[in-house]
């Protein structure tokens, strides 16, 4: 009975097959973007998590300031030198500490320039970032303490003034200083925030701070912690220190911010996985529509076969039966529509997600999951037709023209 309502179901089908495939449009349209949405969501999820950890391991970012919006932090006395010094010397946990001054600078190589971001530190920086030479060497201590214009580039920086040449040996001008290349970094790609981390000059920070800023100030400390240390602890030990420093009364707020990225990380994850449910929920609504559109056009099929339908009826068939073989054409219609959705999906998935530069992620279980969404729509949606066809009276069905 039940393999005869399915071979009913593809000879309607076969019948009419624009019309059953505009009528599933909606089921195909609503499971590929559900599952596009949860792919592409997944892979973004991914490579949020992989940008955060290529900016360190265990990396605590210590800035003056307080922030006081989304994107807006307040102004506050910048550090020293000394406090970078003081938290390598007296916090425990830590595996390095590295000061860092930047400035917006122009890069010029013969008739090329280029505005890039200067980083004046230490060699510290390459641990606390872990970012490793591709090339060349780090500083020496002799260049460190007497801020010799020596510097290390990024593949960026090394792209657009050098183009193929090899950069180390050469001269590289900041500004009114010019710097030799000792040494090329590994190529980091962009951050989670659509930053090139490439973009980069590290010069020693005694350079940037006797030739550029004229001061001893550094914008912010990157330190690294053990993989044993207690987050918490180290960054309530950082605090109490910098109040001591900056001579901040009890009663008074922090001026300073110390985060930890994997509290970054674990915010843009959430976030992350919050848009991919919204618009997955959205996108579901497509399955509604397709679920309406089935019902219509099944309600319209019960008209036009009304008079087999009471053929049928005439010659013995039960209501259940012809109930049946509406329900279970509804449900191919839509699993149909679900398979054809699924296909889509991952097409479209692979090359978003090519083209957005993040992981293809497959999973089976929303796969699953949408496939039999899609038949349980057609159920329930067809229902009432498929009900509607069963309490035809046969005499009224058989006079239906």
């Amino acid at each position: 009975m039940l393999w005869n309502s399915f071979l009913l179901a593809f000879r309607e089908i076969r019948r009419n097959v624009l019309r059953s495939f505009l009528t599933v449009l909606g089921i195909v349209i609503g499971v590929a973007a559900v599952i596009v949405m949860v792919f592409l969501g997944s892979g973004a999820t991914i490579e949020v998590q992989r940008q955060i950890e290529s900016l360190g391991s265990n990396l605590l970012i210590i800035r003056p300031g307080q922030r006081v919006g989304p994107a807006i932090i307040s102004e506050a006395r910048p550090f020293e030198v000394d406090d970078a010094v003081a938290i390598r010397d007296q916090i425990g946990g830590l595996v390095a500490v590295a000061p860092v001054s930047s400035q917006r600078m122009t890069a010029i190589v013969g008739n090329r320039n280029w505005a890039t971001n200067v980083v004046g530190t230490e060699n510290a920086y390459l641990t606390v970032r872990s970012w490793p030479l591709s090339a060349g060497r780090e500083f020496s201590r002799t260049e460190l303490s007497t801020g010799k214009a020596v510097c290390l580039v990024g593949a960026t920086v090394q792209r657009e003034l050098f183009g193929s040449s090899p950069p180390i040996g050469q001269r590289i001008r900041l500004n009114n200083i010019a710097c030799q290349v000792i040494g090329l970094v590994e190529p980091k790609g962009q951050s989670s925030v659509g930053m090139d981390q490439d973009d980069i000059v590290i010069i020693p920070l005694r350079t940037i701070q006797r030739r550029v800023t004229g001061s001893q100030n550094i914008s912010l400390i990157y330190a690294t912690m053990r993989d044993s240390a207690s987050t918490e602890e180290v960054k309530e030990a950082i605090a109490t220190l910098l109040r001591e420093r900056r001579r901040i009364a009890p009663w008074e707020q922090d001026d300073f911010m110390v985060t930890d990225l994997q509290e970054v990380s674990g915010l843009l994850t959430a976030t992350t996985e919050i848009l991919t449910a919204l618009l997955g929920a959205v996108a579901s609504v497509s399955l509604l529509v397709g679920g309406i559109g089935i019902m219509n056009i099944m309600l319209v099929s019960v008209t036009e076969r009304t008079r087999e339908i009471g053929i049928r009826l005439a010659i013995g068939a039960q209501e259940r039966e012809v109930q049946t073989q509406f329900l279970v054409e509804a449900m191919v219609l839509s699993s149909l529509g679900g398979l054809i959705g699924i296909v889509l999906a991952i097409v479209s998935s692979l090359w978003l997600s090519q083209a957005l530069k993040v992981p293809f992620v497959f999973d089976s279980g929303i796969v699953t999951l949408a496939f039999v969404f899609s038949a349980v729509v057609g159920v329930v949606f067809g229902y009432v037709p498929a009900r509607r066809a069963a309490q035809l009276d046969p005499i009224e069905a058989l006079r239906h023209e």
